[in-house]
């Protein structure tokens, strides 16, 4: 996207991991701090949620990408050969016209999966904070309730140089393309709102970084 330093952002996840680990230590100690955590590359959850809240629900509208998608995204300026090579990116992912997502930079990017599943997810926004986001299984509704650890809320775990955003047709199929994206609102500035785009809806979603997985004891 998001994060093109790869190497630089795998050396603070270690960082922020050896903080974890040192916060965590003397409770696990005595058997009643949290359990075992392993460390991953890191990954990114699409989130959706009032940044004040310590916990909520509509988990289960929330994505996640495994990898950095940044990288794997495509320009504007190439829209027209993706449409040529019918949708298929060179990182080998399909483009969809109902359904697309932009990136704080201007570049085209996957999806996230859908839904984010439940588990024990070790986040942080890069900006000091670290918690254990809890996403509790679907209830009878489908409603997935999530909270957070250590008296942090939404805000405090959201990466703000992240900017992601869903755009879906506003006005039937076709009305919304990466064509009509003004080229001149990137990048766009930690903290802000992605641009609008003529003939889509538009979804802008908060993105914390996973640095770690939660593990049972």
């Amino acid at each position: 996207m998001i994060m093109k330093m790869k190497f630089r952002y795998s050396i603070l996840a270690a960082t922020w991991i050896a903080a974890f680990t040192l916060a965590t230590a003397p409770a696990q100690a005595a058997g009643s701090g949290p359990a075992n955590y392993q460390s991953i590359d890191a990954q990114y959850i699409a989130a959706l949620g009032d940044p004040k809240a310590r916990s909520g629900g509509g988990a289960q509208t929330w994505g996640i990408w495994k990898e950095d998608p940044g990288p794997r995204g495509v320009e504007l300026g190439q829209y027209a050969r993706l449409k040529k090579n019918g949708g298929v990116t060179p990182a080998r992912w399909k483009f969809d016209p109902a359904d697309w997502w932009l990136e704080e930079n201007g570049l085209i990017m996957e999806q996230p999966v859908f839904p984010l599943q439940p588990g024990r997810y070790v986040v942080t926004g890069a900006r000091g904070a670290i918690a254990v986001l809890t996403v509790h299984p679907a209830d009878s509704s489908g409603d997935r309730r999530w909270e957070l650890d250590s008296g942090a809320n939404l805000h405090d775990v959201t990466h703000l140089g992240c900017r992601a955003a869903r755009y879906r047709p506003a006005t039937g199929a076709g009305s919304c393309t990466p064509d009509a994206v003004k080229r001149a609102a990137f990048p766009v500035a930690a903290g802000r709102t992605m641009p609008a785009v003529n003939g889509c809806s538009k979804q802008d979603y908060a993105v914390l970084i996973v640095i770690g997985l939660m593990r049972d004891r």
